[in-house]
């Protein structure tokens, strides 16, 4: 029997694996949130590895309100950098295999091509400075890990993008998104199944790995898809990012290059909008 401890377990990430663990023969997982198991508490976390197998130990907590991030600093610090270095100090002691789910905004979107694992991250904000500490923590800290930088999360469950859109559709006949930041919305049951295969076939590649789905799309094709899937009538209007200020820089291109998870696992990964076909269908 492998055991599974998988932090954050009432976000998206946690909830598809939820969705998928019935799938998987010999698996036990346990669910943890910030009431259950707070991870920037190095006592609470020792305390729980000693009483619990952990094989791995799969880190979905983190603190991702990027704009409140940037009043909230200490907050953030504490979940996705401090938070990340008691995991990987309780896994190295416990021989567990940590997988720590990171971001996209680790970089600061100033090029145009493809961001691979060998480009030096510059995050411009809290949230992604925050990130990529935990980051060089984890590798600090122990060998046996799989760090995996996704982007533009969403899925079925909690809040995102795309459950958002379809709420605002509701409420009013006019939107405008953002065009010109653009990336890859990557559905969380789709990140979910790539660790639960890294975990039942016992991977040992460890280290860093970018994964999100294929294809590229700015903020506004995201929406426009979701509508014409869902067939709303709505007005969308693109909008350039000035329009719209944020406290937190967000970065304009973040599309990244998954060669190397491809390569090493041998894993296919499904094309943004068919993806969004089967969140839209599980909702």
């Amino acid at each position: 029997m492998i055991h599974i401890l998988v932090t954050g377990g009432n976000g998206q990430l946690a909830s598809c694996i939820k969705d998928l663990a019935s799938n998987y023969k010999n698996v036990h997982i346990t669910y943890t949130d910030a009431h259950t198991l707070d991870i920037s508490d190095n006592k609470a976390v020792t305390q729980f590895f000693s009483k619990h197998t952990v094989n791995y130990c799969v880190n979905c907590a983190a603190y991702t309100a990027v704009d409140s991030a940037e009043n909230e600093m200490i907050t953030a610090k504490n979940v996705n950098q401090l938070g990340a270095k008691n995991l990987a100090i309780a896994c190295q002691a416990n021989q567990a295999t940590l997988i720590h789910i990171s971001t996209d905004f680790v970089f600061d979107g100033a090029q145009s091509t493809l961001y691979s694992e060998a480009h030096k991250p510059n995050p411009q904000s809290v949230y992604g400075k925050t990130k990529y500490q935990g980051e060089i923590e984890i590798q600090q800290h122990l060998k046996r890990y799989f760090i995996l930088r996704t982007s533009w999360l969403y899925s079925e469950h909690g809040h995102n993008f795309m459950r958002t859109m379809l709420r605002l559709a509701k409420e009013r006949d006019t939107l405008s998104i953002v065009s010109d930041q653009i990336g890859t919305p990557t559905y969380a049951k789709d990140l979910a199944e790539v660790i639960l295969t890294l975990i039942t076939t016992n991977q040992t590649a460890y280290g860093l790995y970018h994964y999100s789905n294929e294809g590229v799309a700015s903020w506004y094709d995201f929406a426009q898809a979701i509508f014409q899937e869902t067939q709303t009538t709505i007005k969308v209007i693109p909008i350039k990012t000035v329009a719209y200020p944020t406290p937190a820089k967000r970065p304009a291109f973040s599309v990244l290059d998954k060669t190397k998870i491809k390569d090493t696992f041998q894993i296919s990964i499904p094309y943004w909008r068919t993806s969004l076909q089967k969140a839209l269908k599980a909702l």
